[in-house]
């Protein structure tokens, strides 16, 4: 069983900053990439941000130069600093990872259970 655990959600006042934390685990047989997004109430499910084996990048227009991934390959683990914080970033937000898993190997995207943010203005 694949699992994927998020921390590091919580409350913060307009130009605070959070580190999320999310770490696969199971019989991880590679993985392709691993990512965070997120949620309003209401609202679409929406990129934030993702990062490839190779170490790619990719981050929402909205959060471009404010949030930071990165990953920890040794840890399976992927991590978004967050700084400068709006109200707008308020949503739930969900660790995404595109891996295979098990023996023989299955490919599957998997997601984690969600962290909240909040920011008060």
């Amino acid at each position: 069983q694949v699992q994927l655990v998020e921390s590091g959600g919580g409350l913060v006042h307009t130009g605070g900053s959070l580190r999320l934390s999310c770490a696969a685990s199971g019989r991880i047989r590679s993985i392709n990439a691993m990512g965070w997004y997120r949620q309003a109430p209401g609202k679409q499910r929406d990129l934030v941000a993702t990062i490839t084996s190779s170490g790619i990048t990719n981050y929402a227009d909205s959060v471009k130069g404010r949030f930071t991934i990165s990953r920890d390959s040794a840890k399976n683990t992927v991590l978004l600093q967050m700084n400068s914080l709006k109200p707008e970033d308020t949503a739930v937000y969900y660790c995404n990872a595109d891996l295979s898993a098990g023996w023989p190997a299955r490919w599957n995207t998997y997601w984690g259970q969600g962290t909240q943010v909040t920011v008060s203005s």
